[in-house]
């Protein structure tokens, strides 16, 4: 009987006492840093804890010390001040009653997103380390021996952290994957897995070039997969997870771009682990997409499709989950799939549409739905 394991994107819901320590250091208060590694230490080990009692077999540090997946790295890396252009996503724009609502009601996030202002090279402030350290010392104190860590790709930093220092956008991109490479090896080094989060590939259409073509924002994108497998280069594919995502809000998602459209350039990618949207009802049936281009599927590549959607608090009925599942184990087989999670529960701290309780009975569907695809097969 084989058995489906079970992962998810990366972020989790903070505690409060996390989301102060962050926004305090963020605000430039006066933070005791001995505190604030003490409180990531045990927010850590919390949230592995919860991971292994909901039954998630590959864990994360929940991305607890970082304010958001991808603006952490202006706290690690210089040549960032200032403020980015702020770029409401084209969806949103079509409808712009929601957006004041959404916005109004604290929808949607606020944080500091500086542009690259000079030369970008590492801190190494050891924040890297801590993390790695906090990781796989809850893994050892609850039983867990396998996790992965989150890091930015190139691309998605580019799209938020804004060029206004190198020649062009492209020489910006290859400037932020050989700063970026040295984190990439480090998470490798530690024996976790390295997971590159690239919204770049498919958010960043309707958000930055929604004034392009399909075919001239594809190329974009292939050029960002062309940098992200140069910083790659020194990684083990096999160590390698990437996560594709329209964008981890609710809205109504009409500007989204294809799967089937991206799907090359997904595929290019020097990754084993492939993470992607496939229970939100705006990509639920882009699964028909692995079935008719399953010849293009790198035979050894493992496919993680999201079964549970993240931007809703409805839990997922187990069987429903567990049919998600067998979409794909039918493809490519039981071996070669993971069930995991749209994206992310906590993608900025201190804010998620999902509340924090509901988040990990989500993850315990996904589990229960993995034991049931996993007895039928």
């Amino acid at each position: 009987m084989p058995s489906i394991k079970t992962t998810h994107v990366g972020s989790l819901p903070r505690s409060q006492a996390v989301v102060d320590q962050i926004f305090g250091r963020e605000k430039g208060e006066p933070i005791d840093p001995v505190q604030f590694d003490a409180v990531m230490t045990s927010a850590v080990s919390e949230t592995v804890r919860k991971q292994v009692e909901a039954g998630i077999n590959i864990v994360s540090d929940g991305e607890t010390s970082k304010i958001s997946y991808a603006t952490y790295v202006k706290d690690r890396y210089t040549g960032f001040s200032g403020d980015s252009p702020r770029n409401a996503p084209g969806d949103l724009k079509r409808f712009p009653s929601f957006m004041k609502r959404a916005s109004s009601s604290g929808g949607t996030p606020t944080y500091a997103r500086p542009q690259c202002t000079g030369d970008i090279t590492s801190k190494n402030n050891g924040e890297l380390d801590k993390d790695i350290a906090n990781l796989k010392a809850a893994m050892a104190e609850h039983g867990v021996d396998r996790g992965f860590m989150n890091a930015a790709s190139p691309g998605v930093v580019s799209l938020f952290l804004q060029n206004a220092h190198y020649k062009d956008r492209e020489a910006y991109l290859w400037a932020l994957a050989d700063a970026l490479k040295a984190e990439y090896e480090t998470i490798v080094a530690s024996g976790l897995d390295l997971q590159l989060d690239c919204p770049d590939l498919a958010l960043s259409r309707h958000m930055l070039f929604e004034d392009l073509s399909d075919a001239e924002f594809v190329r974009i994108a292939n050029l960002h997969v062309e940098a992200l497998n140069y910083a790659l280069k020194s990684v083990p594919q096999d160590k390698v997870r990437i996560h594709i995502c329209w964008g981890n809000y609710e809205g109504p998602h009409v500007c989204d771009i294809a799967m089937d459209k991206v799907f090359p350039t997904l595929m290019s990618a020097k990754a084993r682990y492939v993470l992607f949207e496939t229970a939100n009802p705006r990509h639920a049936h882009e699964w028909t997409v692995f079935a008719e281009r399953k010849a293009e599927i790198p035979q050894d590549t493992v496919l993680i499709p999201g079964v549970v959607d993240t931007t809703t608090n409805f839990v997922e009925h187990p069987e429903l989950v567990a049919q998600r599942i067998e979409r794909f184990t039918a493809i490519v087989g039981p071996d070669r799939v993971i069930a995991g999670s749209d994206c992310g529960f906590g993608t900025f701290a201190g804010f998620g549409a999902v509340d924090p309780d509901i988040a990990f009975a989500k993850l315990a569907a996904l589990s229960e739905g993995a034991k049931i695809a996993g007895e039928r097969e």
